[in-house]
């Protein structure tokens, strides 16, 4: 265990060392500007250098279009590796005595496939569309802090080389370093006895990736609040931009009481201190002080999706958002009402049933916004001219998907209903279809409808559609199969399940586990569709010559995003067009109307 402090200590010592090394590296941060009419937004003169080509351009910029596209990329290979470590869990279950991994193997990947996908994919995929996108939509230069939005950036590669150190240390430190085995929750006692410094890595990491999330945060808000052009005011604020500010506050609110409680574990662990000792109700104290961050955190990741999916839904029905107070009335009402229903998670470990009911109430209530959100998108393309293209194939799977999410959230939420249920596989597909079926959905909508302005060229529509039809079957097998198994009493976490058969018949659960898996594999297909054709269409494909490639005009729908992006097509020096052959591709979106099957 010494050698292993030791190791631990070396490595933050080398991080602190390197980053005082780049900081003393980086000069004349001043003479740079971001603006793209070579001054600042208060009219001041600045000295102009040209900006850095190459690795040093993306390593140096602060420009809020680069950002953005570092957020996505970084986000996408988040994504690709808590979706192998997801495949690794699916194969291990197809078995009841576990086909591919040990326990503590399994434990590790678990833990880290939670940690991935909430902390490392979900809050980076959505600062990459607003990065990118809020500056445009609200007629700003750039963000309100351009440099602070850069270094909330590269605080983040950091913390997943912290949280996934485990994997890389166990072999090179003879296993006195391995990943952590709490589960995402990290619930004490269990963080606190396990002798492992991979744990405090772990939670180093999570500790950064909060800090950068809330800088980013105060970064938006203030980019919204001061940084509007004109003409842009609270009643013509576009929906995406309600939603990022929504979240920005409820950053702001719950990630500093993570950072806290965090900051408590550490300190119990390393130190000595007893603030989750067990004989003075610790445990319960952890889990109070964890979800009243982490059922907020759900709201974090769930808002701007809903607003993704707000804005590009009315493109693709023609007609503009239906109720879009309401929406925006809804979207601070699920802020509030957030911070109100932590302890749902919490209806099975005694605590005073008065309290319980009081938290029900709230848990019940706060689906009244969400299906508030739901009708108004329903309404918006009740009768409207639909164009089933792949951004609004997304955005109607998200509608789908966040439905039976949240249905069975409702169930979640009444006290009988979870004490039967609580800490099943129930919960378990409930959560994902909210996780995957709504803000992966979401981002992959984001991606498809704002591909032309990321590239300056088209995507492939058949592989954008069978991506999309891969995603919608795997995801509603792999997860309505979880909701099954919670029927039958499957309890979660578990590596191996052949004890199950003394409450559910073990043929039942084991044909469930199978459907789940055979699901998981069509959605990894799906996924390799779209890597595929985002990297192919990057490369290769013929460049966009319109700044309307949606003909999002004919219905009077084009945002200041797309008028920035013609703008830019109209300014930009071209070096002769593409030839035939190029040009003949199957693109969604670059044919005329009549040629596309009503994709435009």
């Amino acid at each position: 265990m010494a050698a292993g402090d030791l190791v631990l200590t070396g490595l933050m010592a080398f991080l602190l060392v390197a980053v005082a090394a780049l900081l003393t590296r980086i000069e004349n941060w001043r003479s740079y500007t971001p603006l793209a009419g070579g001054g600042t937004a208060t009219g001041e003169t600045v000295v102009h250098r040209e900006k850095p080509t190459g690795i040093i351009r993306w390593l140096t910029t602060v420009d809020h279009k680069d950002i953005g596209l570092l957020y996505g990329t970084y986000g996408i290979i988040a994504f690709a590796v808590g979706g192998v470590m997801a495949m690794a869990i699916r194969l291990q279950l197809v078995t009841p005595s576990g086909a591919l991994l040990g326990t503590s193997a399994y434990n590790s990947i678990l833990t880290s496939h939670g940690i991935t996908m909430l902390f490392l994919f979900g809050t980076p995929i959505i600062a990459a569309f607003a990065n990118y996108f809020i500056p445009l939509l609200i007629g700003a230069d750039d963000m309100a802090f351009p440099r602070i939005n850069a270094i909330a950036f590269w605080l983040l590669p950091p913390a997943a080389l912290l949280i996934w150190a485990g994997f890389f240390l166990a072999p090179v430190t003879e296993n006195m370093i391995e990943p952590a085995q709490t589960a995402w929750t990290m619930y004490t006692p269990l963080s606190v006895q396990q002798a492992n410094p991979g744990v405090d890595l772990m939670l180093l990491g999570l500790h950064l990736s909060g800090v950068a999330a809330t800088i980013g945060a105060i970064n938006f808000i203030a980019t919204i609040f001061t940084e509007r052009d004109t003409e842009v005011t609270w009643a013509n604020l576009d929906i995406f931009s309600w939603t990022m500010l929504t979240q920005s506050a409820l950053i702001l609110f719950a990630f500093p009481l993570l950072g806290s409680a965090i900051v408590m574990l550490l300190l119990d662990r390393n130190l000595g201190t007893a603030f989750f000792a067990v004989e003075g109700g610790g445990p319960l104290l952890w889990q109070h002080l964890f979800w009243f961050f982490g059922h907020p955190e759900v709201y974090i990741l769930v808002l701007p999706p809903m607003g993704l999916v707000s804005l590009i839904l009315p493109k693709f029905s023609g007609r503009k958002l239906f109720g879009f107070k309401f929406v925006v009335y809804s979207t601070l009402a699920i802020g509030v009402l957030s911070f109100g229903v932590w302890a749902h998670h919490m209806f099975s470990t005694g605590m005073d049933p008065r309290l319980r009911a009081s938290f029900m109430a709230v848990s019940l209530a706060i689906a009244i916004p969400s299906a508030v959100k739901t009708f108004n998108w329903i309404t918006t393309m009740w009768n409207g001219r639909l164009r089933l293209n792949t951004p609004m194939l997304f955005c109607i799977g998200f509608v789908s998907n966040f439905i039976i999410g949240g249905v069975t959230g409702v169930f979640l939420a009444a006290i009988p209903v979870d004490m039967v249920l609580h800490d099943t596989y129930y919960v378990v597909g409930h959560f994902h279809y909210i996780v995957m079926g709504a803000i992966g959905f979401a981002a992959f909508a984001g991606i498809y409808y704002w591909f032309p302005i990321f590239t300056g060229r088209m995507y492939q529509r058949t592989l954008g559609k069978a991506h999309f039809w891969l995603s919608m079957i795997g995801t509603n097998v792999t997860f309505f199969a979880m909701l099954a198994l919670g029927y039958l009493g499957m309890p979660r976490r578990y590596a191996t399940y052949e004890f199950n058969g003394a409450i559910a018949p073990l043929a039942q659960v084991e044909t469930f586990h199978i459907l789940a898996s055979v699901g998981a594999v069509i959605l990894f297909i799906g996924q390799l569709f779209f890597v595929w054709n985002i990297v192919q269409s990057w490369l290769e494909a013929p460049k966009v010559e319109d700044g309307d490639p949606w003909n999002l005009e004919r219905d009077d729908m084009l945002d200041r995003e797309f008028q920035w992006f013609d703008r830019k097509l109209q300014t930009a020096v071209t070096d002769g067009g593409e030839d035939e052959e190029e040009q003949s591709m199957l693109t969604d979106g670059g044919q005329p109307e009549e040629e596309t099957d009503g994709d435009n």
